[in-house]
């Protein structure tokens, strides 16, 4: 699934095509997302210029100035820019048509959504609920130490939980438990201040670590014009049950918490 790194880097790859311009049209082929693309967005957006592009967690928002379209890419979707001209092919079930270019959702499971509304983007159900911005400034140790008082929860199962921090997936949690050495079962609220301040600066290095390396291309995510991430080379832990630890070269584990699987050090993460 598209973390918080590919979302960001699809929002500044898009960006340039889209702020400023007038949407000229919009196409829909499929509205059977994980919630009905709305059947008159075309006659809502249509002849709206599009004053920004800004990310919230995992979801994009693009300021239309009438309204604002919510777009999520699912499990498994991708936004391209390409030329409007270029014949869709399977799972390409949107388009935001923009002069010459258009902004293509491809997303074969279909998990993606495409949304709008008039009203504050931040109030509407699928955001407001939303915890705070792991790359903000308001992120901190301090912070993380108060929202993890009184949480019996596991930590890895918190970092991933949208309500508190919003777009940390299972990639970038596991990831940055282990630059921070925290086992992924210790419980929150057994982290010590000084513990939540290295985890809060590992989270935050691992995101920017990951933005600057592209994001990760596992199976669908491509950039706005089509070119991989490869933050997955540089992996620690994620997918990498039995291999030697780059660090200890101690056999990486990989259990399930919270219906997910989770990869750690047993030496370098306590």
């Amino acid at each position: 699934m598209p973390e918080l790194p590919e979302v960001e880097i699809t929002r500044r790859g898009i960006a340039p095509f889209v702020e400023g311009r007038i949407v000229t049209g919009v196409v829909v082929r499929d509205r059977r997302l994980r919630w009905p693309v709305p059947r008159d967005l075309a006659r809502q957006m249509t002849g709206l210029r599009v004053r920004g592009v800004l990310r919230r967690g995992k979801y994009l928002l693009f300021d239309c100035g009438e309204g604002w379209l919510i777009v999520h890419l699912g499990m498994s979707g991708s936004l391209r820019v390409i030329d409007a001209a270029t014949p869709p092919r399977p799972h390409e079930h949107f388009d935001l048509l923009i002069g010459p270019h258009a902004l293509r959702l491809r997303d074969p499971r279909r998990f993606g959504a495409v949304l709008w509304t008039r009203g504050d983007p931040h109030a509407h159900p699928l955001i407001a609920g939303l915890g705070l911005e792991p790359l903000s400034p308001k992120f901190s140790g301090d912070w993380l130490y108060a929202a993890t008082r009184g949480r019996r929860v596991g930590i890895k199962p918190l970092l991933m939980n949208s309500a508190v921090v919003a777009g940390v997936g299972n990639i970038y949690a596991n990831e940055s438990l282990f630059r921070a050495g925290i086992s992924p079962r210790t419980p929150a609220a057994r982290l010590s201040r000084a513990r939540c301040e290295k985890l809060a600066r590992a989270v935050c290095d691992t995101l920017n670590a990951a933005i600057a390396a592209g994001g990760s291309s596992l199976r669908d995510f491509v950039h706005s014009d089509g070119a991989l991430g490869w933050f997955q080379q540089q992996y620690y832990v994620y997918d990498r049950a039995g291999l030697a630890c780059r660090v200890c070269a101690a056999p990486i584990k990989v259990i399930r918490l919270g219906q997910r699987s989770t990869y750690y050090c047993p030496r370098c993460q306590r």
